[in-house]
């Protein structure tokens, strides 16, 4: 199910078999909530690098509905796509406002934002929408506390998170669809390390840290993961879920993070963040107006293989909607190329090398460039 065939200290690469074919790690996943990438087919996202994507299970299960998946014989068949495909549970949807009624022990009262409607959802639910989809990996229903709530709280949250986990394993009939648990606690250590042991115990084939990367800063999130990755078994993959940035993917990677999801890149090219070797830019700045040189001159991509700085600017300038198109392909292959780089230097025991090299081209910027200890 999961083989590690280089290690460089913590950094790893090996391979995830699923269903639907091999992945190797570590690896990034865009986001596709609804079925699809922001503005990318599914042969764009290959052609980029992509081996895996991310679906929304809660989301698909109300449009186009299970019926219509079923139709289909599952979400592969229905939106393209032969490589492998998680399934987020809903345990991200707690956190908006859009979608959470009200949560207990017992489950999870979703709103429909459709049409404003409730509906009660038990983990057992869950895990049958997911089964019913058809993902290669599901994720279990978590409690997914908002950063900054009392400790209790989150314990509260964590607990319940618990108790879902052995429910959802339990209900979970599946044979080749792989299912992973995820691990709460907020940024405190002792939470965090007791939610570790407690999901690393199960007999889950992979784990996955969450409730990070929403808002806890760098620092936090860095060290949290650590506390974490302690108390799970070498031999699981690690999956790191929110996380997207170049600068957090290369040291989250020397943790020994295996695999990864956000939205940051696609939500960074709807506001004009340009991932280049040399550092994020912002592609509206009048600098660019007249600049001929593609986004990146070291990037192969389609886009930077065909149009200017100052074409993609014009196009951003004059609120074109493809440039969304333009700057999502290109930020989705930096990211993939860089994971594909980092694949390679694990395997050639050249990890630490790549990564000074790339902070020595990439200008961070100053919020971001946080310092942390490796305990």
């Amino acid at each position: 199910m999961f083989k590690i065939n280089y290690e460089d200290k913590e950094a790893r690469a090996g391979k995830l078999y699923t269903k639907h074919g091999i992945v190797e790690t570590p690896f990034f996943m865009p986001i596709a909530t609804k079925g699809t990438a922001k503005q990318v087919s599914p042969d764009e996202l290959k052609l980029i690098g992509s081996q895996a994507i991310i679906a929304n299970a809660f989301v698909l299960h109300l449009k186009p509905g299970l019926e219509v998946l079923n139709n289909f014989k599952g979400i592969h068949k229905f939106m393209k796509w032969d490589k492998t495909i998680f399934t987020d549970s809903g345990g991200f949807q707690i956190l908006s406002k859009s979608f959470l009624h009200k949560a207990d022990e017992k489950g999870v009262y979703f709103k429909n934002p459709f049409d404003g409607s409730k509906k009660f959802f038990t983990p057992e639910d869950i895990i049958d929408i997911e089964e019913q989809i058809g993902s290669d990996v599901a994720m279990a229903l978590d409690f997914v506390p908002h950063y900054g709530n009392s400790k209790d709280y989150i314990a509260e949250c964590t607990r319940i998170t618990h108790l879902w986990a052995e429910r959802c394993l339990k209900s979970h009939d599946a044979k080749r669809q792989l299912l992973f648990g995820i691990c709460q606690g907020g940024i405190f250590k002792d939470l965090r390390e007791k939610s570790a042991k407690f999901i690393n115990n199960l007999d889950f084939d992979g784990i996955a840290l969450g409730g990070l990367g929403i808002g806890e800063g760098r620092e936090n999130m860095f060290n949290t993961a650590q506390i974490a990755l302690h108390h799970i078994d070498n031999a699981k993959p690690r999956y790191l879920m929110g996380v997207g940035s170049p600068e957090d993917l290369i040291d989250c990677v020397g943790l020994g993070i295996d695999c990864f999801d956000s939205r940051f890149p696609t939500m960074n090219a709807r506001h004009g963040g340009i991932f280049t070797s040399q550092g994020k830019i912002n592609i509206e700045k009048v600098q660019y107006k007249n600049d001929e040189n593609p986004l990146d001159e070291n990037c192969k991509c389609p886009v930077c293989k065909k149009f200017s700085k100052a074409f993609i600017h014009h196009l951003y300038r004059t609120h074109e909607p493809i440039r969304d198109r333009y700057g999502n392909i290109h930020n989705l292959y930096f990211i993939q190329n860089l994971m594909k780089d980092i694949r390679k230097s694990i395997k050639n025991n050249e990890f630490n090398q790549f990564k000074k090299d790339f902070f020595k081209n990439y200008k961070l910027n100053k919020n971001k460039n946080t310092k942390f200890t490796y305990s």
